[in-house]
C-alpha cells in the first residue's frame, strides 16, 4: 500500500511539472501587459547620476500605447512627475536600456526613482536606486545586448537626422540619417584555431539604422525600417514614415555598430490634411 501511495504521488508530481512547463512556454500575442525595467545606474562626468529603464512588452505581437499620466509616471524621491523623458509606445518583448533619468550627485543611495506603468488592468513599478552591484559600465551593456566580447577600444556610432518637412497623415514623411562608426569591433576573420568561425550565424560587423516610434497618439510605420550593416565607410539611410493619427509623435533614429548603439530623437507634428 505505502509504494501504491509514493507512485500515486511521483505521478502527480510529474504531472504537476509537466503543466509547468507547459505554461511557462505559452506565448501570448496580445492581452499581456507592459513590465518596466530598472537596468541599472551610471556615473556621469559632473557627479551626477542616471537611472538607466528599459520594459518587457509581454506580448509576442501587439504594441501598447500608455499616454504620460497616472498609468505611465515617474515618482523621484517623494514627488510623481508626469513626463521624465519615458516612452508611451511599447514594442513587443524586451527592450534595453531607452531611457535615463538625472539626479544629483548629492542623491541619497537608498532614495528611489520609480517607474509605474498599468497596462491591461495590471500595474507594475520598477525601483531603482544606487545598489553598488548595479552600477552599470560599457562591457556589461555590450554582454546584455548580446553584443559578444566588449571591445575595449569601441566607440559608439555617431548618428545625425536630417530636417524633416511638414507632416500629414496622407502623405508619408521622408526621413533621412547618417551614421558614422570608427570601424569596431572589426569584422570576424577565420583563423587557424576557429576555422569556421566565419560560418558561424552571427550579425556581419559594421554600422546600421534603425527607426522607431517612440511616442505618439497613433501608429507609426517605417518603409523600409532599418538599413542593411554596412562596414568602414559612412551610412545614409532612408526611410518613409506614415501615421495613423494626427499629433505629436517622437521618432527614435538608433545606430548600431553591433556593440554599442547611439539614438537620436526627433519630434514630429503630423497635421490631419494637406495645407
Amino acid at each position: 500500500m505505502v509504494r501504491r501511495h509514493w507512485t500515486v504521488y511521483a505521478a502527480l508530481a510529474v504531472g504537476v511539472a509537466t503543466c509547468a512547463r507547459v505554461n511557462a512556454q505559452v506565448q501570448y500575442a496580445t492581452g499581456q501587459n507592459v513590465a518596466p525595467i530598472f537596468e541599472g545606474w551610471e556615473r556621469n562626468p559632473d557627479g551626477s547620476y542616471n537611472m538607466v529603464f528599459g520594459y518587457l512588452n509581454r506580448n509576442y505581437e501587439e504594441e501598447v500605447d500608455l499616454p504620460i499620466g497616472t498609468g505611465n509616471s515617474i515618482t523621484i524621491g517623494d514627488e510623481v512627475y508626469g513626463d521624465r523623458g519615458q516612452p508611451t509606445h511599447f514594442y513587443p518583448r524586451r527592450q534595453r536600456f531607452l531611457f535615463r533619468v538625472v539626479v544629483p550627485k548629492d542623491w541619497d543611495e537608498k532614495r528611489k526613482v520609480v517607474w509605474t506603468l498599468t497596462s491591461h488592468g495590471k500595474t507594475d513599478q520598477a525601483k531603482g536606486w544606487l545598489q553598488p552591484e548595479w552600477e552599470l559600465s560599457q562591457d556589461v551593456m555590450v554582454e546584455n545586448m548580446g553584443g559578444g566580447v566588449p571591445d575595449p577600444n569601441n566607440k559608439a556610432p555617431v548618428v545625425d537626422v536630417g530636417p524633416v518637412s511638414l507632416a500629414t497623415v496622407s502623405h508619408p514623411l521622408s526621413l533621412t540619417a547618417t551614421a558614422t562608426d570608427d570601424g569596431l569591433p572589426k569584422p570576424y576573420r577565420r583563423t587557424p584555431s576557429n576555422p569556421d568561425r566565419d560560418s558561424q550565424p552571427r550579425r556581419p560587423r559594421g554600422v546600421d539604422i534603425k527607426w522607431t516610434q517612440y511616442r505618439g497618439p497613433g501608429r507609426v510605420t517605417f518603409n523600409p525600417s532599418a538599413s542593411s550593416v554596412v562596414y568602414g565607410e559612412p551610412l545614409t539611410f532612408t526611410s518613409k514614415a506614415s501615421f495613423s493619427a494626427p499629433g505629436t509623435y517622437v521618432l527614435r533614429a538608433i545606430a548600431n555598430d553591433g556593440q554599442l548603439f547611439t539614438t537620436r530623437d526627433i519630434t514630429v507634428t503630423v497635421s490631419g490634411s494637406d495645407r
